[in-house]
């Protein structure tokens, strides 16, 4: 059963970082007030949606199989408050930091209707540090780090993620339009 959590804990670790870089490539192409990636907007925004909703389950999944795994000896402050692991405590504390924002960017989505879309805006835009935090953590922490597969898919999803932001940030990326201002209700009017 322990080889079995260090190799989920492991491989869900990387899972969830290709899962993150697809997240920002699409969040970014969602909002282009072009095409992006061939695909309408309204497809963009739920894979985008989709496939942050699978990382959230994968990081999760990932914490906790090494919660549990005596190899990886991690312990419930481990989980939440960054640098102060045992096991390689700066690789670790970034692992550590990136949940945190996850957890953030979670917390804010499920109240975006009690909070606001402006508040939920700036925290969303933690998404952009938290991505090569864990890309960080990933190539820092793993017994993988020294790997060849390994940094070649890190290496992957950076590119991904600086084409796309290179696009976000370029004079061709036409961001969508701004919603219409709304009319007054006729029934406030009377009033």
């Amino acid at each position: 059963m322990t080889s079995a959590l260090w190799y989920f804990g492991r491989g869900s670790g990387l899972v969830t970082l290709v899962l993150l870089t697809i997240v920002v490539a699409l969040g970014i192409g969602a909002r282009s007030g072009r095409t992006a990636f061939g695909l309408p907007r309204f497809v963009v925004n739920r894979l985008h949606r989709n496939a942050a909703l699978l990382a959230v389950v994968l990081v999760l999944g990932h914490v906790l199989s090494l919660l549990f795994d005596p190899y990886a000896q991690l312990r419930l402050i481990d989980l939440v408050l960054p640098f102060v692991g045992q096991y390689r405590p700066w690789w670790q504390g970034l692992g550590t930091l990136a949940f945190d924002l996850v957890l953030a960017i979670v917390a804010t989505s499920l109240l975006r209707h009690r909070i606001g879309a402006r508040v939920w805006r700036i925290v969303h835009w933690l998404a952009y540090l938290c991505w090569p935090i864990a890309l960080l953590h990933g190539l820092g922490n793993g017994t993988d780090n020294g790997t060849w597969w390994l940094w070649t898919i890190a290496m992957a999803c950076l590119a991904t993620v600086v084409v796309a932001v290179g696009w976000r940030w370029s004079p061709s990326f036409a961001r969508f339009p701004q919603r219409a201002a709304r009319r007054p209700n006729v029934l406030q009017e009377v009033r």
